[in-house]
């Protein structure tokens, strides 16, 4: 038996902010001190280094569990099952339910439980639970969903990658310009037919105080906005750990599912900054002694933004049911998911359609 995704689906928030937004954004360092360069300049080169042109927000009365049931439905949906026979819900996220008011995170009960619960599920020996794991969280559950299946704990498991980073940034801070909301999803079931799952690995680092590169912070302007709830980044860190590390674990895992690399169709990576990404792929590529083919590399930052959790598999969605930006997936193609984030965190998964 192999493990397959039989069903995708993703949430795209309706309000897109553009660059030209943040012009009259007051920008300060960590110091409170602000910068001695126009926001015009600053924006111009967020954008040459990111990619980003314009990022998506989900609309004031919406919460992350509300876009994370809307891709869970979609995706039972399009997988055409039950959802009373779903054994596991599990839902990646890092900042939880958090309302535009007030801004107060909410994590308990799990996004998880509110997801079956919007799903009507009565079967309680569907359990629902979330993980917290940086960016790399979906990609987590998939190996956790793929681990529960082949353990003979499940055949059936619902995977959600969501998050509303708009209600946790700084507006003082530029990297408040990277971050996005979105959500997305999968059904991961047992299945007779070739391909599936054919591999994965994870690792953590923190023997060199890694797990601080990303971290909740004060803002910029503490006279204006009070707490420790801002996400923060110790931007050039994430960057250079980042191409360090992922790709050798990008080999790792392609490795150990006996894939040549010329025989990859796509890699889905984390979209966290359009350069970096480029650069991790090209590194990757560098250690078969290969060159890399841009084709290769579905990106969708320029005009999503990061959102976290979600960036992997909605761009999976996009690029299965759209053809988003001429990408197009068929049967038998084999595609490597690659992430990288909060913890720190890397993964990835060799998956053949």
């Amino acid at each position: 038996m192999n493990y397959k995704i039989t069903g995708s689906g993703s949430y795209i928030p309706t309000v897109v902010q553009k660059n030209k937004a943040f012009i009259g954004h007051s920008f300060l360092d960590s110091q409170g001190i602000e910068f001695n360069i126009d926001n015009r300049t600053i924006i111009d080169k967020f954008n040459s280094i990111t990619g980003i042109e314009e990022r998506k927000y989900i609309s004031s009365e919406l919460k992350t569990s509300d876009i994370a049931h809307h891709a869970a439905q979609k995706a039972i949906e399009d997988a055409n099952i039950d959802p009373e026979t779903l054994d596991y819900i599990i839902a990646a996220h890092n900042f939880g339910d958090i309302s535009f008011d007030s801004k107060q995170i909410d994590t308990l009960p799990s996004l998880a439980s509110r997801v079956k619960a919007k799903l009507k599920i009565k079967n309680p020996q569907c359990v629902a639970y979330d993980i917290l794991f940086g960016c790399p969280g979906w990609v987590e559950g998939m190996i956790q969903a793929n681990a529960f299946i082949k353990a003979g704990m499940a055949n059936k498991c619902l995977v959600i990658g969501a998050d509303a980073l708009s209600r946790v940034v700084d507006i003082y801070d530029r990297d408040s310009m990277i971050y996005a909301d979105g959500a997305g999803a999968t059904i991961l079931e047992k299945s007779a037919e070739d391909g599936g799952i054919l591999s994965h690995c994870t690792h953590t680092y923190t023997a060199e105080n890694e797990a601080n590169f990303i971290f909740y912070g004060k803002s910029y302007n503490s006279n204006d906005l009070k707490g420790d709830k801002f996400i923060k980044m110790q931007g050039r860190k994430v960057y250079e750990f980042a191409l360090n590390h992922v790709p050798g674990a990008m080999k790792q895992c392609l490795d150990q599912a006996n894939v040549e690399v010329d025989d990859l169709k796509k890699i889905f990576i984390h979209q966290a900054n359009k350069k970096m990404d480029e650069a991790i792929v090209k590194r990757f590529y560098r250690l078969y002694k290969k060159q890399f083919l841009e084709d290769i590399l579905p990106m969708n930052i320029e005009e999503f933004g990061n959102s976290s959790v979600a960036t992997v598999p909605t761009l999976y969605d996009l690029v299965l049911k759209h053809n988003y930006k001429g990408h197009s997936l068929i049967k038998g193609d084999i595609i490597l998911f690659a992430s990288v984030g909060a913890g720190m965190n890397i993964n990835a998964i060799t998956y053949q359609i």
